[in-house]
């Protein structure tokens, strides 16, 4: 379903329309992703929901994937736009339309960990993890330094 138009992009839940090609190609390019393979690539976007970006014409421009229970918790995931897209505002339409899915209208808890685009997540109501000494995390032997 066509979730949202921006400048003649769609964003899409389709899972038919995904280009995994594109997708985990550029995952595997990111410092969050370089240094997992694309079978792990593929268990996960078998495993939570892929939303994609297309450009006018079709072709995938970004990407963002959903983990969790649909209703109290969700992980927002390997969110991409494609160099050649970026500057438009894409990334906040596309993580707009991944928070208001109707699948998600309802989730209580939204997470997301970032290196670099605080900027984009924000205006949306990401902040900082308050009582941060609550939460706990197991690493495993590929964890993301990101999470270290």
């Amino acid at each position: 379903m066509i979730l949202a138009t921006h400048a003649g992009y769609e964003v899409d839940d389709d899972p038919e329309r995904l280009d995994l090609d594109v997708i985990i190609g550029f995952l595997l390019t990111t410092y969050w992703g370089k240094h997992r393979s694309r079978e792990t690539f593929e268990r996960a976007l078998r495993r939570s929901v892929g939303v994609g970006l297309y450009a006018p014409g079709g072709a995938q421009a970004g990407f963002a994937r959903v983990v969790g229970d649909g209703a109290t918790f969700a992980w927002l995931a390997d969110v991409f736009v494609l160099p050649e897209h970026r500057g438009k505002g894409l990334a906040r339409v596309l993580v707009s339309a991944v928070l208001e899915h109707p699948d998600h209208a309802e989730i209580e808890r939204w997470l997301l960990a970032t290196a670099d685009a605080h900027g984009v997540y924000a205006p949306l109501g990401f902040g900082p993890i308050e009582a941060l000494d609550k939460f706990m995390i197991r690493s495993g032997p590929t964890a993301s330094s990101l999470i270290r």
